[in-house]
């Protein structure tokens, strides 16, 4: 078995090259928030989507546009606002007057790269076909559904401020995120960085360094990276105690969660696992990468009950006293 690891890893180090040039060319733009460029490029190679929470001003646009141009990708900003159609969305049906017919007029859905700006400003509808579009990966304009190209990553963001006129995501649709990322603020020296580089207006612009091909590559190679019996077991175990958290001896939490991760968890967790090992260049998933990728998976699938937001528990609690209590193979 150790013969085969060892060939994996030489394979996934090669397969893994370009991740370095990549987060080279994101980091000219991108000064700091190395942990969301990483959920970006997780969300990307894992074939999920990424929900993105934090204040105005952080980046968020301009991670996935830098992503999107440092892979000659098509990138498309959709601003949600509660008056957009899903017509505005996917796009619609066109008479014309010379030819006398239909003719299909696609919308901003039809690229590599989404950025659904503050999801949550838009009502059910355009949510609805949002999510449709991710899920199913397709479109459909009257009668015809037009595959939509591959990679095909959404990042939407939501301001966790303001929540007037919102509509929140229901759970369900929550669930469809690979990923939930809550972005900080940037530390002090790399924030004076940022001032100095917008100031001057000295930005640098990322060149093209990975094609599209290579990221359904590496895709087809994270399928490969391998994963030992112990950590599926670690996997499940965690997402078992969301569910019955009696049986591992998390009595103290019982009481908090309304309902745990649902299959959806455990599968994004061991694809998510398998990405970060494969950013990190390595053939072989081990603990810490279940550690490191586990509140992004689970900090939208773990529901909190009233009796939690009374002691003032938030579900990323609940799951670090998960990892803190199930036991590390």
């Amino acid at each position: 078995m150790t013969v085969d690891i060892q060939e994996i890893n030489q394979k996934i180090q090669q397969e893994s090259a370009f991740i370095d040039a990549l987060r080279m060319e994101i980091g000219k733009v991108i000064i700091g928030q190395k942990s969301m460029v990483d959920r970006l490029m997780i969300g990307l190679l894992g074939n999920g989507h990424i929900l993105l929470e934090g204040v105005p001003g952080l980046a968020k646009t301009t991670a996935i546009k830098t992503l999107a141009a440092a892979m000659k990708a098509k990138f498309h900003r959709i601003q949600f606002t509660p008056d957009l159609l899903p017509a505005d969305l996917i796009g619609t049906m066109i008479y014309n007057q010379k030819t006398g017919d239909f003719q299909t007029k696609q919308g901003p859905i039809f690229a590599n790269f989404i950025l659904a700006d503050e999801i949550n400003r838009a009502p059910a509808k355009v949510q609805s076909a949002l999510l449709e579009a991710m899920q199913e990966r397709q479109v459909t304009i009257g009668d015809h559904t037009y595959k939509l190209e591959e990679p095909f990553l959404v990042m939407a963001t939501q301001n966790p401020i303001e929540q007037e006129g919102t509509y929140p995501l229901p759970e369900a649709q929550l669930d469809r995120f690979m990923l939930k990322v809550k972005i900080d603020y940037p530390k002090r020296d790399e924030e004076i960085l940022i001032m100095r580089q917008q100031v001057s207006g000295d930005i640098p612009t990322p060149n093209p360094v990975v094609t599209t091909e290579d990221i359904l590559r590496a895709r087809q190679a994270i399928q490969a990276v391998y994963m030992d019996e112990k950590i599926e077991k670690y996997i499940l175990d965690i997402v078992f105690a969301t569910r019955y958290p009696k049986e591992f001896k998390l009595d103290k939490i019982a009481g908090y969660i309304s309902y745990g991760g649902s299959p959806r968890a455990t599968i994004f967790l061991a694809i998510a696992a398998k990405a970060y090992a494969f950013i990190m260049r390595r053939g072989y998933v081990i603990p810490e990468d279940v550690r490191a990728i586990c509140f992004d998976v689970l900090r939208h699938r773990v529901a909190v009950t009233y009796e939690a937001e009374a002691e003032e528990w938030t579900s990323e609690m609940i799951v670090q006293e998960i990892l803190n209590t199930v036991e590390v193979p």
